[in-house]
């Protein structure tokens, strides 16, 4: 994996049709690195964002989840779960030959930027810029790192 990209969902889905070409007319395609994609969608709507991406000719792999953006329980809500944090390793460790690792949630400020913090650290590299430039959500983050250290 070359880079972690984060991303709101509508530049995610900018990000994705970017790759996207007619059918017999691929050669118009704008980009043509792999990438895989992490979407963290809202459990309380009912279907999340109302879309889910798929696997193309660029797009190696999906990952689609439902939780919400809380540190505790809150009812109606999902909150970030070990099962959770063990899927998202599972898939980067899978999805490490792609080019682009594309995580997006709602506003790619919190869940995302958690993830996408995670995912730089998984792979060896400085993370700090996604303390500085926002807020991760700490839960996520944490919970990911223990669930990591105890698969290791």
């Amino acid at each position: 994996m070359k880079r972690v990209l984060l991303r709101s969902v509508f530049d995610a889905f900018e990000y994705v049709m970017a790759h996207y070409a007619p059918f017999g007319e691929e050669d118009m395609v704008e980009k043509r690195d792999t990438y895989a994609v992490i979407s963290i969608q809202d459990s309380h709507t009912g279907g999340g964002f109302g879309f889910t991406f798929n696997k193309t000719a660029y797009c190696h792999d999906v990952l689609t989840l439902y939780f919400d953006d809380t540190v505790k329980p809150v009812p109606g809500a999902v909150l970030f779960g070990e099962a959770h944090a063990s899927a998202i390793i599972d898939f980067i460790n899978r999805n490490r030959s792609v080019d682009t690792l594309l995580v997006h949630c709602y506003a790619g400020q919190s869940r995302s930027r958690a993830v996408a913090a995670f995912a730089v650290k998984m792979l060896g590299a400085d993370n700090r810029a996604y303390f500085t430039g926002g807020v991760p959500n700490r839960h996520i983050y944490d919970t990911l790192c223990r669930v990591y250290e105890n698969k290791t």
